[in-house]
């Protein structure tokens, strides 16, 4: 499972960094993924990170403000410039994956770890 943490109320213009440690696993053997729901939306990927953090693939509308990053056992999400279209139930979650994965694409399936969702509300 993944302890989360770094979510809330947040003004617009600000940033912040959402965190998912691994709890019971290594996360090392793992890629990285998050997505994000909001409000009467679907479920939307923002992006994924390969196992050795040497690749990295964005949603088209994540490319320039996101930011994913990984240490040893945490996965990380940062996120500048934020407006109310962001406010949304944010979600980690980790792949079982080869070393030297060139990401192209993030996986739409085969997850086997998911957060349980960071709450994220963008308002002044």
């Amino acid at each position: 499972q993944f302890v989360e943490s770094g979510g809330g109320l947040v003004q617009p213009g600000g940033s912040l960094r959402l965190s998912c440690a691994a709890s019971g696993f290594t996360l090392d053997y793992y890629g990285i993924a998050w997505f994000r729901q909001a409000p009467g939306k679907e479920r939307e990927g923002v992006g994924c990170m390969s196992r050795d953090g040497g690749s990295t693939n964005y949603a088209h509308s994540a490319k320039g403000r996101f930011t994913i990053f990984r240490d040893t056992n945490t996965a990380y999400l940062r996120v500048n410039s934020l407006t109310s279209e962001d406010t949304a139930v944010y979600y980690c979650a980790a792949w079982p994956s080869d070393p030297g994965m060139v990401l192209r694409s993030c996986p739409t399936a085969a997850y086997t770890y998911w957060g349980k969702g960071i709450q994220v509300t963008v308002s002044s």
